[in-house]
């Protein structure tokens, strides 16, 4: 992921003004009956396709204007929005861009899955394996384990280990190449039940806890520089705290220890405290920022669905998500384009970017799995 620093000043000023709001609606017991949550995903996902899908070279198109610079991140966030939408509904509508997006993504990539950001790398693996869970297609296994094989070449004992974040930035070590790399080599052993996959996803668990985790207020902090020993703690983003979270779920199921859970939850419990305005999550701008939240939303929903999660912080959460749903549908949604921006109350006007759209698919999707699973 190539950051957009320019927005980084916007996005802290954004944190700083917001720690305690107002919230208007702190049960979340706004009127959705009018919201047919299966409808909304099923126009939410199809405008993702409609509007962003390069039909040429079979990859998503970085904004709905057409503008066709490839980036490699996002094009894993579309494909679990596509996986998201066929798993939801079983229509091969969404099945049949599975194949075509392998190709397209691997051709543009330089006709290979290896890329010298590791985050990226993690990103795409585990779409993709999501995509072999879903279709039994060996493609997409072989080239998840594939990828995983590049990410451990990251691993080094600058600042005492971790993965870093680019190939040549190797005193870099990153929250971002991290908490995706725990998740993948978890989900890995429960898949394959290779153990040295285990102790990878307890090993970087383990590093990344001690080393970018506030274990007192559940911040997840978002590098550490090895050649100056500084932890940059200015810079707080949802998506560092939901992979966080996602390890720390996968870690509770492999190990069943009640410890993981309280970790996941104190890092939700920062992110829906601090990390909004006036209960929704935050704007973090356009460009890699517009996917942020999105990926927040998806550890965040499967930290939902836990059967140990205590009954009240699950309420408080399903509220959280419910009332960001509903407010994104019905104020932050331009209509019949059906696309999203950066800040969930506000609708865009004629246009928007592929990670901002991928961010509020995800939150709509999530809101119909839950309802589906008559959760929320």
């Amino acid at each position: 992921m190539k950051r957009n620093f320019f927005l980084l000043p916007l996005c802290l000023l954004l944190f700083a003004c917001g720690e305690s709001e107002d919230n208007p609606d702190p049960n979340g017991n706004g009127d959705d009956t009018a919201i047919d949550w299966n409808s909304a995903a099923d126009k939410s996902s199809q405008a993702l396709i409609r509007s962003f899908w390069n039909a040429g070279d079979n990859y998503f198109n970085y904004d709905s204007n057409g503008k066709a610079d490839f980036h490699y991140w996002p094009q894993a966030h579309a494909l679990d929005v596509l996986v998201d939408a066929w798993l939801r509904t079983g229509d091969n509508t969404y099945r049949n861009y599975f194949d075509r997006w392998f190709e397209g993504v691997r051709i543009r990539n330089g006709n290979t899955f290896r890329n010298d950001y590791y985050d990226d790398m993690e990103w795409n693996a585990l779409a993709m394996l999501r995509a072999w869970k879903a279709t039994n297609d060996e493609k997409y296994k072989e080239a998840a384990l594939q990828i995983w094989e590049y990410i451990k070449a990251g691993w080094n004992d600058n600042a005492g280990g971790g993965i870093t974040w680019k190939k040549g930035m190797e005193y870099s070590k990153n929250a971002c190449s991290n908490g995706p790399a725990c998740i993948l080599a978890a989900r890995l052993y429960q898949e394959f039940g290779d153990e040295k996959n285990r102790e990878w996803a307890f090993r970087i668990y383990n590093w990344e806890k001690t080393t970018l985790f506030n274990s007192n207020n559940g911040t997840v902090y978002d590098n550490i520089n090895s050649e100056t020993g500084e932890i940059q703690k200015n810079w707080v983003f949802t998506y560092n705290q939901g992979t966080f979270i996602g390890s720390a779920i996968e870690l509770h199921q492999i190990s069943g220890e009640r410890s993981y859970l309280n970790d996941a939850v104190l890092a939700a419990d920062h992110a829906t405290g601090s990390l909004v305005s006036s209960s929704i999550l935050k704007s973090e701008g356009t460009g890699d920022g517009g996917l942020f939240k999105g990926i927040f939303i998806r550890y965040f929903t499967v930290l939902i669905q836990q059967e140990r999660l205590d009954a009240a912080v699950k309420k408080r959460y399903v509220q959280f998500l419910k009332y960001n749903a509903e407010t994104l549908w019905n104020d932050g949604t331009s209509q019949p384009s059906v696309f999203y921006g950066p800040d969930w109350r506000t609708s865009p006007s004629s246009s928007t970017g592929l990670t901002e759209q991928l961010s509020g698919c995800m939150l709509i999707e999530a809101a119909a799995l839950l309802r589906n699973k008559e959760i929320m």
